[in-house]
């Protein structure tokens, strides 16, 4: 428990960088309601490694973290991180592994995933709907049309929804909000008031 507190610490600090677009807000608004949702799912999901959800989630956006035009590329760095703390070689090996499993997302169907990839994968879709989230897209990328950051919205809201959140509690959940943003970036339904 202390060596994940230790990992959220670094990963808080490193996020503050300001040379990271998001150091402003990503932990506040994006990490911590991952963790939150991840460890409300692991009430559900009673056999899922807390800790291995816990790491997963303070590391899965680290490569970003670093560097944002080479995030994927520095996944390897997550690995390290966890190393450099003291973790063992077995739970740092799982995690990296975890992580390169939720990042093939759009080449594998995560549903076969195992639960703490299923928890943080859908955990971290659902913060994505959570507070000013789309609102801080629109902010950041504030060269780009409107009509251009309502497509990416739909893109994201897509992704997030069709291949990143695979439990069906999550789903339920947040159906509502799903459907509110969809209308946010431009998906009208035919009427208005039925």
């Amino acid at each position: 428990m202390e060596l994940i507190e230790q990992l959220k610490s670094i990963v808080t600090e490193r996020s503050k960088n300001p040379s990271f677009l998001h150091h402003d807000w990503f932990v506040d608004l994006h990490l911590s309601i991952v963790e939150k949702i991840a460890l409300e799912l692991c009430d559900v999901y009673t056999d899922a490694d807390r800790d291995i959800v816990r790491a997963l989630v303070w590391v899965h956006d680290y490569g970003k973290i670093l560097d944002m035009n080479k995030e994927h590329e520095l996944n390897h760095a997550s690995k390290e991180l966890l190393k450099d703390l003291g973790f063992s070689q077995l739970f740092t090996e799982t995690v990296g592994h975890y992580l390169e499993v939720m990042e093939s997302k759009m080449e594998v169907d995560l549903h076969g995933a195992p639960i703490e990839v299923k928890i943080v994968s859908s955990a971290d879709a659902a913060a994505h709907m959570i507070g000013p989230f789309f609102s801080i897209y629109w902010k950041e990328f504030n060269t780009k049309s409107i009509k251009e950051l309502m497509e990416a919205g739909r893109v994201k809201l897509a992704k997030d929804w069709d291949r990143k959140i695979v439990l069906p509690e999550v789903k339920e959940a947040f159906q509502g909000r799903h459907d509110y943003l969809l209308e946010q970036n431009g998906d009208f339904p035919n009427k208005f008031l039925n």
